[in-house]
């Protein structure tokens, strides 16, 4: 059963024999813990993996090695990025009992594994020593909307540091010692909320994070006077911090746009009445009943005899899907033409989104946390640094017996040559410069990781519809059959009679009549063929489109046919009421402009290109072949997902997508890569996203990722090559305090110098 406990819920053991899951049974009475829409952000989690999540099917039994296992789940708060995670998972593994702790930074969600019960005070202990904090439900699926003043009021801290250090630099020349003191003080001010999270991470077992680093820097900055430098290392660390927490949040929310598709509220048939119900009480054997343009609550199965779907949230696809009577419709999907009754299938938190969502968590777990530089790095290198400046102060007196005076000088030096605020200063300063240039270039890259991770890609796995492709179909034939019709002719009763039409096939045939300013004549008893095509009569005479699937046609027709189906292309033919066919009608989505270009730019760069996509082979083939690209075919979304799953293993991996159905295979790769006219869960579950639908941009912002990276080991061996030269001067004798202060600030401003060359870089390659 649910327990309520400050934000937890408790998964109830499961026998060994038959794995079952217990947990939430009533979501109704559990909505203090549980969200009623999606087991995403239950608190419950299935035992075992679920590898084999599937919009199509029922999640798999747990893994039996862990059935006895209590899971117990948190809704966190406050993390800036994945090295968070690594510290609570750090602070919360240290917890008696605990057997398992595990942070899921795209959702926040911590999931804690345990033999015994009653360790939630614990666990939330842990958190709140280690410098975060936790809810009792999950984040709200509704966007805020701050107005521009709540903003100054969010950022007023850092806006009054940063103000006061301007005016510090300002009354320098003027008033040094005023300007002195405020620096003092504002680094004081600044460094408060630092020291008190690098204390509490000392004490939950993290003791060199990168706010200890931070703090260490500053107080070592103090001691020496150095304030100006002190003050401002802190007001560009909690700038940094800010943005990262934004960019976490937007990354969010592509989660909370996922749960949107599903409806708060849907229209349940009780005792052959309609009653307005939550969505949260519908039940396997419940009938609701869909209008045009609703979404489709849960999965089920088609009452009505027909019905078109569009599933393009899911799958990708255009065009929408004829359904039949008895067939599977999925959540999120929408009814298109008709009302619809609908029986539903599946349980609370078993849905085609409910599945995804699971999907883009396993992805998130199988991917080490991402930890920045500096805090793997200031895991040695402070307390090394620190216990340098120490043994300098205290060896050469004690065993040698030299001058106290001397060595305490030398071991300050030491100290101010060890302050990491070129390193700080380094990493971002490449990065901030590469993600500027590459948004010049049409291209939206969230955060430092994104960018160094795409320059090591070996493999890019690209979407068709909506990426390779515009996702728009075009008329592309018009071919009389008959000596009676011509072309225009064809063309003039096809647009009248799907005239009206918003199927994007029809919608596309009228836009290619209008446009070659074709007479559409005006067509009446327009009516729906089931699984043939559509009828009307158009000038006193009956004719139909129809599938070709659906006609006896002669071998020359058959052939003709056959060949544009060859080239990817979806056909109807027109026929009168005798079933005589007189004209063809053929649509194919279009490939972009620069596509076969990005493939052979790729190719120049050793990294290979496929395409996935779930059309035939012979439809697949057409289009890999105009490109230069491999290709896999008949992929469902969870098939994308175990071919880039295999393909990880070996290489690395990007996965270019646009639709929602994309978002677990980007998630389940090394990076993905967003089209920025793709859905809101593709732009925000992806790593970075090309804003202006250009694919070509993708190699070039590959080849920035290769210069920033450059970049960065250029300023990392600048910033530490000065710091080895100058200690080695230092502990001589050779330079003193003043020229150990210039090592570190000229080695902060050559770094910030050399980094500001990205910002100049230029495209490489052109379409």
């Amino acid at each position: 059963m649910c327990t309520k406990h400050q934000g937890c819920c408790s998964e109830t053991p499961t026998q060994k024999a038959k794995p079952t899951h217990q947990c939430c049974d009533n979501h109704q009475q559990a909505s203090s813990c549980c969200s009623q829409q999606s087991t995403s952000q239950c608190g419950c989690e299935h035992q075992g993996s679920h590898s084999s999540a599937d919009p199509n099917q029922e999640d798999d039994d747990p893994d039996p090695s862990s059935s006895m296992l209590l899971t117990h789940t948190w809704h966190l708060l406050g993390m800036d990025c994945p090295s968070c995670a690594r510290k609570i998972e750090s602070a919360v593994s240290r917890v008696r009992g605990v057997e398992q702790a595990q942070v899921l930074f795209a959702t926040e969600k911590l999931v804690v594994k345990t033999e015994y019960s009653g360790l939630e005070p614990a666990v939330e202990q842990a958190i709140t020593q280690s410098g975060f904090s936790f809810s009792q439900t999950a984040a709200s699926s509704q966007t805020n909307n701050t107005s521009f003043s709540e903003k100054i009021k969010q950022y007023q801290y850092i806006i009054s540091l940063s103000a006061a250090m301007l005016l510090g630099f300002v009354l320098n020349p003027l008033l040094p010692n005023l300007s002195h003191w405020l620096f003092f003080v504002t680094c004081l001010v600044g460094l408060y909320p630092i020291g008190r999270k690098a204390l509490q991470l000392a004490l939950s077992g993290t003791p060199f994070a990168i706010e200890s680093l931070m703090t260490v820097a500053a107080l070592g900055a103090l001691y020496l006077g150095e304030t100006a430098e002190a003050g401002m290392v802190l007001v560009l660390f909690l700038i940094g911090e800010e943005l990262e927490g934004f960019a976490a949040t937007k990354a969010r929310s592509g989660v909370n746009a996922l749960m949107a598709l599903v409806p708060e509220n849907a229209t349940k048939w009780v005792d052959d009445e309609r009653v307005d119900v939550p969505v949260a009480s519908l039940q396997p054997g419940d009938r609701i009943e869909v209008a045009p343009g609703g979404r489709l609550p849960a999965d089920g199965q088609l009452v009505t005899s027909s019905a078109n779907v569009d599933e393009s949230a899911l799958t990708g696809e255009s065009v929408p899907v004829e359904k039949f009577a008895n067939d599977k419709v999925m959540a999120g999907t929408v009814i298109v033409d008709k009302v619809v009754e609908i029986l539903i299938t599946s349980k609370q938190g078993q849905n085609a989104i409910d599945r995804i969502l699971h999907m883009i968590e396993e992805a998130d777990t199988r991917k080490a946390p991402i930890e920045r530089f500096l805090d793997r790095f200031s895991r040695w290198y402070t307390p090394l640094m620190m216990l340098v400046a120490l043994l300098v102060v205290l060896v050469p007196p004690l065993l040698f017996a030299q001058a106290w005076d001397t060595w305490v000088y030398r071991g300050l030096a030491t100290l101010l040559i060890a302050c990491p605020c070129a390193l700080v200063i380094s990493t971002p300063a490449a990065i901030t410069s590469g993600l500027a240039a590459a948004s010049r270039h049409g291209a939206l890259i969230k955060g430092g990781a994104a960018l160094e991770q795409l320059g090591s890609i070996e493999r890019i796995a690209f979407d068709k519809t909506g990426t390779l492709t515009l996702g728009k179909p075009q008329v592309t034939d018009i071919e009389p059959l008959n000596d009676n019709l011509n072309e225009s002719q064809v063309l003039r009763i096809a647009a009248g009679v799907e005239q009206g039409s918003r199927h994007p096939l029809a919608v596309a045939l009228v836009n290619h009549a209008q446009a070659q300013q074709a007479d559409i004549p005006v067509a009446t008893e327009q009516q729906a063929l089931v699984g043939r095509g559509v009828q009307a009569l158009v000038e006193g005479q009956r004719y139909q489109l129809i599938a070709p699937s659906k006609l006896t046609v002669e071998h020359s027709h058959k052939t003709l046919f056959e060949a544009l189906e060859a080239q990817g292309k979806t056909l109807a033919v027109l026929v009168d009421q005798n079933q005589t066919p007189l004209g063809l009608v053929a649509w194919q989505d279009q490939i972009r402009d620069d596509a076969a270009a990005a493939v052979q730019a790729l190719k120049a760069m050793d990294i290979q290109a496929v395409m996935l996509t779930g059309d035939n082979p012979v439809s697949a083939k057409a289009l890999s072949e105009q490109m230069g690209i491999d290709y896999q075919a008949n992929l469902l979304p969870e098939d994308k997902v175990r071919w880039i799953e295999s393909m990880s293993s070996s290489q690395r991996v990007a996965m270019v997508g646009d639709g929602i159905n994309d978002a677990p295979a980007m998630k389940a790769s090394h990076i993905g890569v967003a089209m920025g006219g793709g859905s809101d869960v593709a732009l925000e579950t992806a790593d970075a996203a090309l804003t202006h639908n250009r694919l070509i941009e993708l190699a070039n912002v590959i080849d920035l990722s290769k210069a920033t990276s450059r970049n960065i080991r250029q300023n990392v061996s600048l910033a530490l090559g000065l710091k080895a030269v100058f200690l080695v001067t230092s502990l001589l004798g050779i330079t003193g305090l003043w020229l150990a202060v210039l090592a570190d600030s000229g080695a902060t401003a050559l770094v910030t110098v050399n980094a500001l060359r990205l910002l100049r870089y230029k495209a490489k390659y052109h379409a």
